[in-house]
């Protein structure tokens, strides 16, 4: 079983604090065994990273975006869970907004540089998730990328 915090220091890998919302709602909310964790922007040297997919960012860029959007998401969950990344069970689902043209299609690449990360630091059988990817007009502050996500933990 792959130990996530371990995995991290490998990567070297130093998980965030929690931002402060950017508007009215909360980092995240607990529901039985579940986290549903509010959508992250993309951000690059602690600012959100701003851009477009198919006009001012190609797809290595936009899997940049998600992949620091994954370690944002990882130190919600880890402040969520007193710290203790190995109270995840499963990553259920994420839900992945890419700010692009109408011409781009390639979405689901953007969004694997998040779920590719969640999958090295989490394993397999926890990491794997369902998954949407959708491509939008725009995002909170021109964000080239937001992802939300939902994950199974240890009851409380």
């Amino acid at each position: 079983m792959t130990q996530p915090h371990l995995q991290l220091q490998q990567l070297g890998i130093v998980l965030p604090a929690v931002s402060a919302p950017a508007a009215a709602y909360v980092p995240w909310v607990r529901s039985g065994d579940l986290l549903f964790l509010s959508g992250h922007l993309a951000k690059r040297n602690g600012q959100v990273w701003v851009g477009q997919l198919g006009a001012t960012l190609d797809t290595a860029q936009g899997q940049q975006a998600a992949r620091a959007v994954a370690i944002d998401l990882m130190g919600t969950l880890a402040a969520a869970l007193g710290g203790d990344l190995g109270r995840v069970r499963r990553i259920v689902k994420l839900l992945s907004l890419v700010n692009s043209t109408a011409s781009f299609t390639e979405h689901h690449l953007v969004t694997n540089g998040c779920s590719s990360l969640l999958v090295e630091v989490f394993g397999a059988d926890i990491g794997s998730h369902a998954r949407s990817a959708f491509g939008v007009a725009q995002i909170p502050l021109g964000a080239c990328v937001e992802i939300e996500l939902i994950a199974q933990v240890d009851p409380a």
